[in-house]
């Protein structure tokens, strides 16, 4: 007896230490460190800002909602343009979203959310608020591909407003567009508005397509102007599209071979 009273007054004070760390530990472990932090919490309290919880969590929904408020009337306002165009030979247009549109193809093609379902068909002209965008070259059930006009394989016939100079022009893969003119000497100026030609084929004419950048008169085989788009073809969203399809030009009636004959 006497020896465990001694054993317990040299390592007494220990022993009681180490438990009281085991508990501290296992304590800790299961509460996941609340403790502590609340204790850390408590000890900075002083030094925190005074804004309660609730007013900062009010603040942050109120900036959530103005964000949100904000995107709706972009595109509200975008559909208002959209809805405020005419179509440019009295058919019907359709309203149509970008669904898909990839980075290495961003000036070539883009994927339209409307299809054979709704209307669209092949041949059929896509325009946005500003002008030419391009034309539908493939329609599934839902779904509509766009070939636009900035791609390099794209050439639309295109017109000088003023002066009624004739040329076709071919993308660059850029919001710009080279207009090959077919006269040696063309009545062309910079600042002039360049719209779609009325013998083109592939599209009709009117269409507003862009503003002459520079002209180059001395090129070879005739002159060239570079023409800005006015459709922000790089950040469309929703686009209009107007059922065309190119007029079906008549040959001249052959005569029948007796007719030749002398």
């Amino acid at each position: 007896m006497y020896s465990l009273r001694r054993w317990w007054g040299f390592y007494g004070s220990k022993v009681i230490l180490a438990g009281v760390a085991l508990g501290s530990a296992w304590f800790l472990r299961q509460t996941q460190g609340a403790l502590l932090v609340e204790l850390y919490y408590q000890a900075t309290r002083p030094f925190q800002a005074e804004a309660p919880q609730m007013e900062i969590l009010q603040e942050a929904a109120s900036i959530e909602m103005q964000e949100r408020l904000l995107e709706l009337e972009s595109q509200n306002a975008q559909l208002k343009k959209l809805l405020g165009e005419k179509s440019f030979n009295g058919s019907q247009p359709i309203f149509a979203p970008i669904v898909g549109r990839s980075a290495d193809q961003w000036w070539q093609q883009t994927l339209l959310g409307r299809g054979q379902n709704q209307g669209m068909a092949v041949g059929s002209i896509v325009t946005a608020p500003g002008g030419l965008v391009g034309r539908i070259t493939q329609v599934t059930p839902n779904t509509s591909r766009v070939l636009l006009v900035t791609d390099a394989s794209s050439s639309v016939g295109l017109m000088i407003s003023r002066s009624r100079a004739q040329a076709y022009g071919r993308g660059q893969g850029t919001n710009q567009m080279i207009m090959h003119f077919f006269d040696k000497d063309p009545d062309v100026r910079t600042g002039d508005v360049v719209t779609t030609s009325s013998i083109s084929t592939l599209f009709p004419g009117g269409i507003p397509v862009g503003v002459v950048e520079s002209v180059t008169l001395k090129t070879s085989p005739t002159p060239q102007a570079v023409v800005r788009l006015t459709a922000p073809i790089n950040r469309l969203e929703w686009v209009q599209v107007i059922p065309f399809q190119p007029p079906v030009q008549k040959l001249p009636a052959l005569k029948p071979v007796e007719d030749l004959t002398p």
